[in-house]
């Protein structure tokens, strides 16, 4: 299990992916409503996951946060995958934010 230190810091790199795919999402003239309120959200969740992951040491806690996060992007990455419409610099931004996420999980488990 990685440090909880580290965890923040690589966290804090996925949370930066996730608001960078967020302000692309809201900025795009092409992603539908479902979509700009998901990514919305879960840059929403993504800013709490951080306040939780500054205050907890405990792994089992830890991991939880994460896994609560990866469902959260994952739906995101699947409503831009579906939207033949969306324009495709919101939905490499999903995708790296998931990819990102996704990463860290794995490195948890």
């Amino acid at each position: 299990m990685m440090q909880a230190s580290e965890v923040r810091k690589k966290f804090s790199q996925v949370e930066q992916s996730i608001h960078q795919a967020a302000q692309a999402c809201q900025k795009s003239q092409s992603a539908s409503s479902e979509i700009k309120a998901s990514v919305e959200n879960l840059d929403k969740q993504s800013n709490e996951t951080k306040a939780k992951l500054q205050k907890s040491e405990d792994e089992a806690s830890i991991r939880q946060y994460v896994d609560e996060l990866d469902v959260l992007v994952d739906k995101c990455k699947n409503a831009c995958d579906k939207d033949g419409k969306i324009d495709q610099e919101t939905k490499n931004a999903v995708n790296k934010a998931s990819k990102e996420l996704s990463d860290l999980k794995l490195q948890l488990h």
